[in-house]
């Protein structure tokens, strides 16, 4: 129960901060996920750890994540993470001798699963900014058909999730959520052998990405038509729309991107912030995935903005007064919103300040 209230309390502090990090959080299919059961929610992998912080805050259920382990390698971090339900699933670049581990991790999902609850998995098996549904791992299937073949009265339903970001590693964020139809499975495994039940639903949760995210076949047209689609400013998080450019090859001429005339306001709250803002071009230099961008930009402002501005405002309210002291802060939160939610989107609007 308290791990529950703390996790409850996290999340909603993170769907706060994400609401001031992300210009518009376009969340669709909602109703597709059942309120009750054992779900296993299949998401693409685009944008390192921001990617399952979306997903969670934007459905009613309580998730349980896999993580890649080298999260878990500071014994503070690793008790934060656990308190969080993430867990560690290792992979060969881990090392072989590691791989062992993975099947007590296994046993926990089995339980989890039989306990009804839900269970975040990232089947890419990696983070990758490209606009493309790559090959699904089959550590997925082994979790799912591992909890139907333990637990004969158990159902399980899979639920692919596409994730869309208008530009990945930009500020301010614009961000697709695409829950999928559910796939259940437990027909899957008993109709077919476990080779072929692997294949089946690997094929079935690969087609539904390809629909729910932006698409374009990873071929030697893709740089083409992904510059296409960039030239002609198109709005990634408009899924649908997208894809059929793509599928039917009419995309858009170039057009002129749209100035940010908001910019000086950029400024000013940079000014503002200033502190903040040099330890985030310090940190961003020793950052070597441009998809951890986002990751180590969120959690620097979850963490040091809190601070910084409860600082400011004590210092402002013990000098001039607690009214003097509200203000600021109401304005300083005013000046935020206003550019994140009516700045433009486009490659060129903030330069500045993702570089």
């Amino acid at each position: 129960m308290i791990q529950k209230s703390w996790f409850t309390l996290v999340c909603s502090y993170i769907k706060l901060g994400l609401f001031f990090y992300s210009k518009k959080i376009r969340v669709r299919g909602r109703k597709n996920i059942p309120t009750k059961g054992a779900i296993v929610f299949a998401v693409n992998h685009p944008n390192g750890l921001v990617d399952p912080l979306y997903v969670t805050t934007t459905n009613s259920r309580q998730n349980h994540f896999l993580v890649r382990a080298a999260s878990f390698k500071h014994p503070f971090i690793k008790k934060i993470l656990e308190s969080l339900y993430l867990m560690p699933i290792y992979r060969i670049r881990d090392g072989i001798q590691q791989l062992a581990n993975n099947q007590e991790i296994f046993e926990k999902c089995y339980r989890i699963l039989n306990k009804r609850e839900t269970l975040m998995i990232f089947p890419e098996g990696s983070h990758d900014k490209k606009r493309t549904v790559r090959p699904l791992s089959k550590g997925f299937t082994r979790i799912v058909f591992g909890a139907l073949e333990k637990h004969k009265h158990l159902e399980v339903n899979v639920i692919p999730v596409g994730i869309t970001y208008q530009h990945p590693s930009h500020f301010p964020a614009k961000v697709c959520i695409n829950y999928g139809q559910p796939i259940a499975t437990r027909s899957i495994l008993e109709n077919h052998n476990r080779a072929k039940s692997i294949n089946i639903l690997k094929a079935a949760v690969t087609s539904q990405l390809k629909e729910l995210s932006v698409h374009i076949p990873d071929d030697e047209n893709y740089e083409h038509i992904l510059q296409q689609l960039n030239n002609a400013q198109v709005d990634f998080t408009e899924v649908d729309k997208i894809n059929e450019m793509i599928k039917n090859g009419n995309i858009p001429a170039r057009k002129v991107a749209k100035k940010n005339f908001l910019k000086p306001l950029l400024y000013l709250i940079i000014l503002n912030n200033i502190l903040p803002f040099l330890i985030w071009k310090k940190v961003i230099k020793k950052i070597d995935e441009i998809e951890f961008i986002d990751t180590f930009r969120f959690s620097l402002n979850l963490g040091m903005f809190p601070i910084f501005y409860t600082f400011k405002t004590w210092l402002i309210a013990y000098f001039f007064g607690i009214l003097v002291g509200f203000f600021y802060l109401t304005v300083s939160a005013l000046l935020i919103i206003i550019y994140v939610k009516y700045s433009p989107t486009n490659s060129k609007a903030h330069k500045n300040l993702n570089q």
